[in-house]
């Protein structure tokens, strides 16, 4: 069953997105200049890898799909 091009790009874009959260909150605790907001980011790194392994599993589909065709 071919996926369509539509379908495709959503997913480079669902990956892409999720994997530039994930780092954006995992490097935010040691760019940000506050004290508290260092500390609150520093309590999501959780999400932050959630996030990361979520979006490449994204662009790991996106890849396989685009090899099979």
């Amino acid at each position: 069953m071919p996926s369509s091009p539509s379908k495709d790009s959503e997913l480079l874009f669902k990956g892409v997105t999720c994997a530039l959260i994930g780092l954006v909150i995992l490097i935010a605790p040691y760019v940000a200049r506050s004290g508290s907001v260092r500390e609150l980011m520093a309590q999501a790194t959780v999400v932050g890898w959630f996030a990361l392994v979520l979006g490449l599993a994204f662009l790991v589909q996106y890849g396989l799909r685009r090899k099979r065709r």
